[in-house]
């Protein structure tokens, strides 16, 4: 392999600015501001259509939230291009984390506000999930769903500094160090030898945004997750895959498994970026190629995913969103404004997205109103 790509300091203090947010959260119903800093290229307009989207999202949250904290789905994972559910209307630790987030960026926290209340409860079940190693699991849910917790609970503890909540983070965060395979990556469960990119991204923003706010997170982690990540990238040449079949290269993608070839896909692409971005690589060639593959892909992509919700197309845009806010400029204001447009046109009257291919409508719906809060400018991971 090439020299190792190196990545930049990550910044310490970047949460912080969340706790000068909070100084300025909106009323109910109120449309935010958006964040000063960006130029005119690539600032996005909050309009009273964007932010009522997401207050209508946020409400039936709120009001489907069940009794312990938690947020229903379906439990399992996907088969070939469908989702296989291993156990049906489960108090989902992963899901539920992902709502919790999204009432934390739209600038709401824990006993503050209309939804204190929810996010405290939100808090409290994620946390009843967390075992003895650092492990927080519910009803079978594995490493993707340890992520977006330990993702919530460090921006939980950038806020809040709750020692309570800091232990279970890093006891968290050091599940996932502990995880780390062999080549650089993690999979569905801990310690498997194989890797994907779709788990990789998430276990990496999880580090990331834990590494922000003083949680110890080894170099060694970080470096061998870029090696993994860098690896999985398309070069572009033919190639042979493991079984011996060839396969034409398809330049700024990014593999599914280094191994595995045939798989490049838009929402694998979003994640690579993201990863990299994550890991603090913000100058390369594998990121300037991977986001002309998603500007080139992004129709198509959402014409096939978009009308019934796959859960491709969440977390694709969930991933591609990120991505594209820290390219910045041009590149971000057109992504996000087009896929803006799609998620008002095909948001429900009762305020929620379709997912008929996944966890759940909680999961559709926490996840499309995080995008839409990107440009809010509240969540420390979503800021440049």
């Amino acid at each position: 392999m090439s020299a190792r790509i190196q990545p930049k300091r990550l910044r310490p203090w970047a949460p912080l600015l969340l706790g000068l947010a909070a100084l300025w959260v909106p009323a109910h119903g109120q449309v935010p501001d958006s964040p000063s800093g960006e130029s005119d290229e690539e600032r996005v307009e909050i309009t009273a259509e964007h932010a009522k989207a997401v207050t209508d999202g946020l409400e039936w949250l709120k009001a489907n939230q069940n009794e312990n904290g938690s947020w229903t789905a379906d439990v399992g994972f996907k088969l070939n291009h469908g989702y296989r559910a291993t156990k049906t209307n489960q108090g989902h630790v992963g899901v539920t984390s992902l709502a919790g987030m999204a009432f934390l960026a739209g600038g709401h926290f824990p006993g503050r506000g209309p939804y204190g209340k929810t996010v405290e409860s939100c808090l409290d079940f994620v946390i009843s999930c967390a075992n003895e190693d650092g492990y927080i699991t519910r009803s079978g849910t594995r490493m993707y769903s340890h992520a977006f917790a330990t993702l919530f609970l460090a921006e939980i503890y950038g806020m809040t500094h709750r020692e309570d909540v800091r232990a279970h983070l890093q006891k968290a965060v050091d599940f996932i160090v502990k995880s780390q395979n062999a080549e650089g990556g993690w999979r569905y469960v801990p310690l498997d030898r194989s890797s994907d990119m779709s788990i990789v991204v998430c276990q990496v923003l999880a580090l990331r945004a834990a590494r922000n706010i003083g949680i110890r997170v080894p170099k060694a982690t970080i470096d061998r997750a870029i090696d993994y990540v860098v690896a999985s990238a398309d070069t572009g040449e033919a190639q042979t895959d493991y079984q011996g079949r060839r396969y034409a290269g398809d330049l700024g993608t990014f593999h599914y498994q280094k191994e595995d070839l045939a798989r490049t896909t838009f929402p694998l692409t979003a994640a690579g970026v993201t990863a990299l971005h994550g890991l603090g690589v913000y100058s390369s060639e594998l990121i300037d190629h991977g986001v002309d593959f998603l500007e080139s892909r992004v129709d198509h992509f959402n014409a096939l995913y978009g009308p019934r919700g796959h859960y491709y197309f969440w977390y694709g845009h969930y991933y591609g969103v990120q991505a594209m806010h820290t390219v910045g400029g041009h590149s971000w204001r057109t992504y996000f404004e087009s896929l803006r447009e799609f998620l008002l046109e095909h948001q429900q009257a009762d305020g929620t997205w379709l997912n008929q291919d996944g966890p759940g409508t909680a999961f559709s719906t926490a996840v499309a109103c995080l995008i839409l809060e990107i440009p809010y400018g509240y969540l420390p991971i979503f800021q440049r």
